[in-house]
């Protein structure tokens, strides 16, 4: 029986559908990991760089569910997050340590407030990244194997909710970024060196510290999928955890 090109496409269509996302195979309990997961250090490494790097997450082309414009969007979002949330620590004491130094820039000085901003920023777009993503729920239709049209209808509008909430926070976010930075800048001529600088030494910190972080539940995982002597499932488990939360 000959299967024409029309048919061989379709099939290599739901070949690509079925296949497990390496969002996928991360989530996998330990025993399915055995089982499944394959990877070498390095390929689950780079899995974890391309889902917690920001420069890869936005514009690397990576098989995940979730938009790829969205993505791309998040970049400038982070930055414009970074420079508003920088511009509110510049306190009366701040400039008053400016005018001392002269209009030099002071790193010890400034590293506190890089460093508040750089959580504080992250706090925001932890947020904003998820209510941006649809993964989760495209998986979950996945891992059903007998979904009625009443549960895949339900969580479809559970995503278009999601993203209601995204397109309609992030407008007013940024609207407010805009309007704070343009006032402050205004206000403050002189300190717009060093709001530029502070916010690029802190953006130039999450683009740096994926990659070491993410070296420790890569070390956990690969150890306990490969040496298999003892429970290694505790091991297993706090590689995910770190993974979540880091």
């Amino acid at each position: 029986m000959q299967i024409n090109k029309k048919d061989e496409k379709k099939f290599k269509k739901c070949q690509n559908i079925l296949k497990l996302t390496e969002s996928e195979l991360n989530s996998l309990t330990y025993k399915a990991a055995l089982k499944f997961d394959k990877r070498t250090y390095f390929q689950y490494y780079w899995s974890l760089l391309k889902k917690n790097h920001l420069l890869l997450y936005s514009f690397y082309p990576n098989k995940d569910y979730n938009s790829q414009i969205i993505k791309s969007f998040l970049f400038f979002f982070y930055y414009s997050s970074g420079i508003a949330v920088n511009a509110l620590f510049f306190t009366d004491e701040t400039m008053h340590k400016i005018y001392i130094d002269s209009g030099l820039f002071n790193f010890t000085y400034q590293l506190p407030q890089i460093l508040y901003s750089s959580i504080i920023s992250n706090i925001i777009n932890l947020i904003i990244e998820y209510l941006s993503s649809s993964e989760n729920a495209i998986i979950s239709i996945k891992s059903i194997k007998f979904i009625n049209s009443f549960v895949k209808m339900k969580i479809i509008k559970r995503i278009k909710i999601k993203y209601h909430f995204f397109f309609i926070t992030t407008f007013i976010l940024l609207s407010a970024f805009w309007y704070y930075v343009s006032c402050f800048c205004s206000i403050y001529n002189n300190t717009q060196i060093h709001l530029i600088t502070d916010s690029l030494i802190s953006f130039g910190f999450s683009l740096i510290y994926p990659f070491f972080i993410n070296l420790i539940p890569s070390m956990l995982r690969i150890s306990s999928l490969r040496n298999k002597k003892g429970n290694k499932s505790c091991m297993y488990k706090l590689s995910q955890i770190i993974d979540f939360f880091k």
